[in-house]
């Protein structure tokens, strides 16, 4: 067994390695490097925990075991999911440490050695940290089964808005409140455990409550948001054990999913409280407002043949990837077109929103799946001014982030939404299943434009014919 400084230098070392990690992270060059340095930071962590002074030799086989379940499924999960299926599978992930908050607060507070010779205050702030651990773990629990649900297709995109949902979070919160009391000064386990129960059924429900009256459009700062809260639950159950690394390391978490949720509702000129009182993404067009000019005109689809010929005879390109790509799984056809493209002298570039896709840097993983060289990926703010002197710009199934109502029509509802601004291109290039709006559930004036072409199909098999066409 390791000794306890042995342990302490161990866990210093996981916590280095995991500041690397996000540093390396924030930069898709480095990114390999910052996930190494994430796994051996988590493999050192992890023996340095089981093998340490306070795991006794009885224990050791049932952690070994359930490490070996653990890992098998991870490593199944790693082989089979699909990059697709990426954002639920975080979102499903989120909600297993929530479930481990859950379940480590509820051991903690039964353990009869885990508040001994522990002070009236100690013990006090003791079940404080106890019950938050508890409350944050059920929240990201509930929560990120529906977002899981949301992100896979098996719930509805459409915001769920109960009548008067605001005063029922309210409601909610003063009876955690009122429990939260009750449970600090519960005079037997029992009483605590009755407190505890109705608390964890009451977080359970607003988690629900909150994310399913979160529309579709803000999915992506929903996902980043569960990871903070995830973090916050680790760190929560870091305060429990009294593990100084677990502390630290869900505060990482913790506090870089904030940070990237404030930059997630940034991008689309959203606040924070505004996605969490939810509503926006319908799941379908809105036609109602008398303020909003609804989309007129005529679309000019475009075939393969002639995409191809645009292509051939532009100087600058610049491909704007969507969830509709990834869902065709089309980032490989789309990676030789652009080899091909730069073969002949085209320069072509990405650019790619902060919110495309169902996650924070999704269209990111899936290029760099593809190969796709990082220098020519940029992101919006990198990329927009450069469309005015774009001969070709392709849209492959993107649909709110290149939407000129944002800058347009007042009345929209995304309206302030920085968007890439694809319709200053020379010419456009929509690629789309069909004509149905996107996740926003707000129509999009871009079909209409003078200077757009919509080439309509599957994605993957439309680019097949334009490289097929390019190479003939």
């Amino acid at each position: 067994m390791m000794s306890s400084s042995l342990a302490t230098v161990s866990y210093i070392g996981a916590t280095i390695l995991f500041i690397l990690s996000l540093g390396g992270l924030s930069n898709p060059e480095s990114s390999r490097r910052g996930n190494l340095y994430g796994m051996i930071g988590m493999t050192l962590a992890v023996l340095a925990t089981v093998f340490g002074p306070r795991v006794s030799a009885a224990g050791l086989p049932w952690i070994i075991a359930a490490m070996l379940v653990g890992g098998s499924v991870g490593l199944y999960a790693a082989r089979k999911v699909q990059m697709t299926q990426m954002p639920e599978l975080v979102a499903l992930m989120h909600s297993l440490v929530g479930l481990a908050a859950c379940l480590v607060g509820f051991a903690n507070y039964i353990d009869p050695m885990a508040a001994l010779n522990l002070s009236s205050a100690e013990k006090a702030i003791h079940e404080i940290e106890t019950y938050l651990g508890i409350l944050i773990g059920a929240v990201t629990l509930s929560g990120s089964l529906v977002a899981f649900g949301k992100l896979s297709g098996k719930i509805g995109g459409k915001p769920v808005l109960l009548p008067g949902r605001h005063f029922l979070n309210l409601a909610g919160l003063l009876l955690v409140i009122v429990f939260g009391y009750q449970f600090l000064h519960a005079e037997s386990v029992n009483a605590g455990m009755t407190a505890l129960t109705v608390m964890t059924v009451i977080a359970l429900l607003f988690g629900i409550h909150m994310v399913m009256a979160i529309g579709g459009a803000d999915m992506p700062v929903v996902v980043s948001m569960l990871n903070s809260y995830s973090g916050w639950a680790a760190a929560a159950t870091g305060f429990m054990l009294n593990n100084d690394l677990l502390i630290v390391t869900g505060a990482l978490v913790g506090s870089s999913g904030a940070i990237l949720s404030y930059i997630m509702c940034r991008a689309m000129n959203r606040n924070f409280f505004s996605v969490i009182a939810g509503g926006f993404g319908g799941g379908a067009p809105a036609k109602k407002s008398g303020d909003v000019a609804q989309p007129a005109g005529e679309v000019a689809p475009v075939s393969a043949t002639e995409t191809a010929e645009l292509l051939r005879e532009s100087k600058s390109v610049i491909i704007v990837p969507g969830y509709g790509m990834a869902v065709a799984q089309a980032q490989h056809t789309v990676n030789e077109i652009t080899q091909l493209l730069r073969e002949k002298g085209v320069n072509v570039r990405f650019g790619i929103h902060p919110v495309a896709g169902r996650m924070p840097g999704h269209m990111n993983v899936l290029l760099a799946e593809a190969k796709v060289p990082y220098d020519i990926v940029m992101e919006m703010d990198e990329i927009n001014a450069d469309f005015p002197d774009t001969d070709v710009a392709i849209v492959i199934g993107a649909n709110d982030i290149v939407n000129p109502a944002a800058q347009e029509e007042p009345g929209s509802p995304i309206a302030g939404m920085p968007v890439l601004e694809v319709w200053k291109a020379k010419t456009s290039i929509v690629m789309k299943r069909s004509m149905a709006s996107g996740y926003a559930g707000v129509d999009n004036p871009l079909f209409y434009k003078d200077n757009n072409r919509m080439l309509f199909g599957d994605a993957k098999k439309m680019l097949e014919e334009v490289l097929a066409a390019l190479r003939g």
